[in-house]
């Protein structure tokens, strides 16, 4: 297996499976949603916009986005040096498509959560 996400014939039935990991794996997404709304940010400041995610992961998930070229690590020479994540222009083409899933999420919830408790049945209350 490669680390290729070229979409071709190999990918199987859905075009966008390898994407989905990348932009919507644990922690990408608030990642991501918090460098795209609030801008550059130190590490300490991305912990408290995603206040769930432990430092550990924070970090793994910052090297994946650095890696797949959606954010940006800028490292300062200063004492103490700083580090400042940055999203991308690749990034930021994310923007209009987070937007519809934001609205679309605002639109359906509620019937995400009747469909839940639907299915969940009388006795689940």
């Amino acid at each position: 297996m490669t680390d290729s996400l070229e979409v071709n014939s190999t990918t199987g039935p859905c075009p966008i499976s390898p994407m989905v990991s990348v932009i919507f794996g644990r922690w990408a997404t608030e990642v991501l949603w918090a460098l795209l709304h609030a801008g550059a940010m130190r590490f300490t400041e991305l912990r408290r916009r995603v206040p769930d995610v432990t430092p550990k992961v924070l970090t793994q998930r910052l090297r994946q986005l650095e890696r797949d070229g959606l954010i940006t690590r800028t490292y300062h020479r200063e004492v103490p040096p700083r580090v400042v994540y940055e999203a991308t222009a690749l990034a930021r083409t994310l923007i209009p498509h987070f937007a519809g899933l934001e609205r679309w999420t605002r639109e359906h919830a509620r019937d995400i959560d009747v469909a839940r408790r639907a299915y969940a049945g009388p006795l689940a209350s």
